[in-house]
């Protein structure tokens, strides 16, 4: 075990624990005080692959990016009144993808693998079956549209990746993006509607106030150049960013940071922007012309408070979950810390008596820390206390599954001190594998604002949905506003 050199002086009283307890028993006393106000705005933060080690991980990062130990630090987040659990299996899958999560948290039904908004009748690529309405789940931003509220996503994956199509889409295959897309898995583009042409054409999606993030080119004709420099990859001619112009007319199309802080929210109705062909760069390396998710969240959140009726809207760190399939241990706490801006910044822009926010992850990752670092070591780093039984060290944190294991051609392990580190960096894995791979745990769940206190045990996933529309009386299912709740 590593032995701690690090201990500030004042951890070295025991009044200093004592006088933290203390503090914390006062905010537990506090929780009891309720919230229980109909929540006029719900915001749905998903941090994409954020197992709770990657949580842990960018807790003490943020702490030493300030000079400190780090795990004495906290997220944004963290301090929400109200922590639960969430079960992240889904039907046919004990280990789940980004799809059947979506439809948990988003549609309130557990379906199966790589299919979206629809029931686990739903095999994986049976275009029939999800074509069949009677198979069709709705989403929370369908109820919260029949409500009369504004809706949106925001995301820095592509506008018709996994995630945010849990909102709008039903698919037996979250790859049917483009019909380009839908063809090269054997399926009929007439008769088996891709994602952009749902979310263009079809509601929920043709409703939405926000839609924000990357993908462009499954919106244009692989004969159209897009914003970004790149050909669309559409072979049905359709160009359905001009189609979504003609349906909103007072809508703001943007596809750069300038443009999106250049847009009057008071005067749009809509805004859609498109900044990136592909998935959105990580923030860390992205140039100056991608806003931040932060950037997107307050033009999302300015545009939508305009409603009276109030909003939902979905806002995602999706880029932590591309990070940790890319062994970019480094990489994914800086999406993790740029998420946890973008949802204190929501926290600053609303008020907490009207406005419930909830902060969870589809699913985890394999991420690990491991071997006894002493407080205060790099969490990025190398174990400065100890070695493996090969006499050299080895990395904090590291992958199960994995593209690099750090082995010579003898089958060796590397002298990883003589190997550069950047945020950039592989880590290393135990297993060879083309990518790093998602992880069956629980994630946690953190809420703020009305009925907040429902997030509490471990929940099954698809519950949430149906607790954020208790609280702001949508939807079919029970709610706060039902008199015979209220007797």
């Amino acid at each position: 075990m590593g032995v701690n050199k690090t201990t500030p002086e004042e951890e070295k009283d025991p009044e200093f624990w004592r006088n933290l307890a203390r503090s914390e028993v006062l905010k537990a006393v506090e929780k009891q005080k309720l919230n229980v106000n109909k929540a006029k705005n719900i915001i749905m933060f998903l941090g994409d692959g954020m197992s709770l080690s990657t949580v842990t991980a960018a807790r003490i990062l943020k702490g030493q990016r300030k000079n400190r130990n780090g795990e004495e630090d906290a997220l944004s987040f963290e301090k929400f009144p109200h922590i639960g659990l969430s079960k992240t299996y889904c039907a046919n899958a004990q280990v789940p993808d980004s799809a059947c999560t979506a439809t948990a948290y988003l549609c309130g039904v557990k379906a199966n693998s790589v299919t979206i908004g629809v029931s686990a009748n739903v095999e994986y690529n049976n275009c029939s079956a999800s074509m069949d309405q009677a198979n069709h789940v709705s989403s929370i931003a369908v109820w919260a549209q029949k409500a009369g509220k504004a809706t949106g996503f925001v995301t820095t994956t592509t506008l018709t990746h996994a995630s945010p199509a849990g909102t709008y889409a039903h698919v037996a295959n979250r790859l049917y993006e483009s019909d380009t897309d839908v063809k090269a898995y054997g399926q009929d583009p007439n008769t088996c509607l891709d994602m952009a042409q749902q979310l263009v054409l079809q509601e929920p999606g043709r409703n939405f106030n926000v839609m924000m993030g990357g993908g462009m080119a499954k919106f244009l004709p692989n004969t159209v150049k897009d914003a970004h420099g790149n050909n669309g990859i559409r072979e049905d001619g359709k160009n359905l960013l001009d189609t979504w112009q003609i349906m909103h007319p007072d809508g703001a199309l943007v596809t750069n940071r300038d443009e999106l802080l250049n847009v009057n929210t008071t005067k749009v109705s809509h805004i859609m922007g498109i900044f990136h062909s592909k998935l959105m760069d990580y923030q860390a390396v992205a140039d100056k012309s991608q806003p931040s998710l932060s950037e997107m969240t307050e033009t999302a959140l300015k545009l939508l408070q305009r409603n009276e009726q109030g909003y939902f809207v979905f806002i995602e760190g999706g880029n932590i979950d591309n990070a940790h399939h890319e062994n970019k241990a480094a990489m994914s706490l800086d999406e993790t810390l740029e998420f946890e801006k973008a949802i204190q910044l929501a926290r600053d822009m609303t008020n907490p008596e009207e406005t419930l926010i909830v902060v969870t992850a589809d699913h985890g990752h394999g991420l690990t820390i491991n071997g006894y670092p002493g407080r205060g070591s790099s969490i990025l780093g190398l174990n400065p206390n100890d070695v493996a039984a090969d006499g050299l060290k080895y990395s904090t944190l590291s992958y199960p599954l994995g593209r690099d294991q750090y082995m010579d051609e003898n089958g060796k392990r590397m002298d990883l001190e003589k190997i550069p580190r950047n945020i950039e960096t592989i880590y290393p894995s135990y297993i060879k594998s083309y990518s790093g791979h998602h992880s069956g745990d629980d994630v946690g769940v953190f809420a703020s604002g009305p009925f907040a206190h429902l997030f509490n045990g471990v929940l099954q996933q698809n519950t949430i949905p149906h607790l954020m529309a208790y609280a702001a009386c949508i939807g079919d299912g029970l709610t706060m506003c039902d008199e015979e709740m209220n007797v």
